[in-house]
C-alpha cells in the first residue's frame, strides 16, 4: 500500500512527486528506463541494474506479484530503487507469493508511483541518463556506478560447478562472473554443459583444470573498469580459446582483442530490440537487453556479427577465424519463447575444435544441484 510522499530528483534540478509503496528509505544512483512489458521481477533482479533507479515505462506494474527466488535473476534486488505510473497492489498469479510492496519493504528499497512516467522517459531519452535520488526520509549525496567497480559487488565470491543430469558426453565450460544472470548458467546446462562458475577477478592462466570454453557474462558498470576481466579473457585468445561474451562480456572481448566502447545516450532496456544478423539473410531477431554501453570501434580480425535495427549500433561480433564471438544481447532471455537462445549451441558447437580433459565437479551453492 502507498504510504507516504516521495520525490524522484535528477541531477538537471528537476523534481517529481510521488508515493512511496516500498521501504521507507532514501537512495541515489543512475535512472534509467526499460520498455518491457512484462518480467519486473527478472529485472529488478538483474545484477546489471546494480545502483540504478529503474523507471518501468509500462503503466500496470505489480499486477502478477512476486514468484519463489528460484524464478528470480539472482540471490536479491540489485535496482537501487524502481517507478512506476501505477502500483497493483492486488494481485494474482498461482506463482505470486506476496506483493511488489512486500517485497521491496523486506528488502529495504523504496518504490515510487509517478504517474507520468512518460515524461520522464522522454527527458531521459532527450538528454541522456542520469543521475538522480529517490528521497523520502532525508536528502543524501549522489552516486554514479559507473566510477567504480561495481562488478566486485555483484560476481560470485567462490568457485563453483553445476552440472546437467548426463554427464557422459558434456562440454566443460567456465563462466567468468561479472554479475551473471542466473538464467545464463541454467541454459548452458540445459545445452548439455557443465559450467563452473568464477569471479570477476580470477586468474584462469594459473587455474589447474582444463576446459573446453568460456563465457563471460553480463554485469553492470563500465565494462573498461574491469581490467582484470580484460586482461584474462586477452590472454584467453592468444592461446585460442573459445570465448563468448554476454552484455558486458562483448564489451569485454572487444577491449580485450583491441577494440573499444563507449557509453550511450540513455542505453538499451527492453524485450523487443530488433537485431540484424549479418550473415546474408536480412534476417531481424527480437532480443532482450540491458546495456548503457557499446562497443564502437570492432577490433582486429573480427567482423559484426548483429547490428540494432533502431540505432545502427553493434549487437555482436565474430572472429572470421578463431572460435571468438560474443552479443550484446541476452541469449538466455527468451520470451519469444526461442529467439536467440540458439546462440549457446552455435557456440558449443565451436568448442568442439579444441580439445580438453574433463572437469571435476564440485558443490553448486547457488542453486544446490550438481
Amino acid at each position: 500500500m502507498k504510504s507516504k510522499q516521495a520525490r524522484l530528483v535528477m541531477q538537471d534540478g528537476s523534481s517529481f512527486v510521488g508515493m512511496n509503496f516500498g521501504h521507507h528509505s532514501s537512495v541515489a544512483g543512475e535512472v534509467v528506463f526499460t520498455t518491457g512489458m512484462v518480467g519486473y521481477p527478472e529485472s529488478m533482479t538483474d545484477p546489471s541494474y546494480r545502483g540504478q533507479i529503474l523507471i518501468f515505462t509500462y503503466p500496470l506494474i505489480g499486477n502478477y506479484g512476486v514468484p519463489e527466488n528460484q524464478s528470480w535473476e539472482s540471490r536479491q534486488i540489485n535496482v537501487a530503487g524502481i517507478v512506476v505510473s501505477t502500483y497493483i497492489d492486488d494481485n494474482s498469479h498461482p506463482s505470486s507469493t506476496r506483493t511488489l510492496g512486500e517485497w521491496l519493504k523486506s528488502e529495504k528499497k523504496p518504490g515510487i508511483e509517478i504517474k507520468d512516467t512518460r515524461l520522464l522517459t522522454q527527458k531521459l531519452r532527450e538528454k541522456g541518463a542520469m543521475l538522480g535520488k529517490i528521497i523520502i526520509d532525508k536528502d543524501i549525496p549522489w552516486y554514479d556506478p559507473n566510477v567504480i567497480n561495481i562488478v566486485d559487488e555483484v560476481s560470485t565470491k567462490s568457485v563453483y560447478t553445476v552440472t546437467p543430469e548426463n554427464t557422459k558426453k558434456t562440454k566443460k565450460i567456465v563462466l567468468i562472473d561479472c554479475g551473471q544472470k542466473r538464467n545464463i548458467v541454467r541454459s548452458l546446462v540445459r545445452h548439455g554443459a557443465t559450467v563452473t562458475v568464477v569471479p570477476w577477478d580470477f586468474d584462469l592462466t594459473k587455474y589447474n583444470k582444463t576446459y573446453d570454453g568460456v563465457v563471460v557474462s553480463n554485469g553492470p558498470g563500465d565494462p573498461k573498469i574491469v581490467k582484470s576481466t580484460i586482461a584474462t579473457v586477452a590472454a584467453l585468445l592468444k592461446k585460442n580459446t573459445p570465448v563468448l561474451g554476454i552484455c558486458l562480456g562483448h564489451q569485454i572481448l572487444a577491449l580485450a582483442a583491441g577494440g573499444d566502447t563507449y557509453k550511450l545516450k540513455y542505453g538499451h532496456r527492453s524485450q523487443n530490440q530488433p537485431c540484424k544478423i549479418h550473415d546474408g539473410s536480412e534476417k531481424y531477431f527480437l532480443t532482450t537487453q540491458n546495456h548503457g554501453f557499446a562497443v564502437g570501434k570492432i577490433p582486429k580480425g573480427f567482423q559484426e556479427w548483429f547490428s540494432n535495427g533502431n540505432d545502427g549500433t553493434n549487437e555482436g561480433i565474430i572472429h572470421a577465424r578463431w572460435p571468438f564471438m560474443s552479443v550484446q544481447f541476452h541469449p538466455e532471455a527468451f520470451p519469444g519463447p526461442n529467439d536467440t537462445r540458439w546462440i549457446f549451441d552455435y557456440f558449443l558447437k565451436k568448442t568442439g575444435l579444441l580439445r580438453h580433459p574433463e572437469f571435476i565437479s564440485g558443490s553448486d551453492p547457488e542453486t544446490s544441484s550438481g
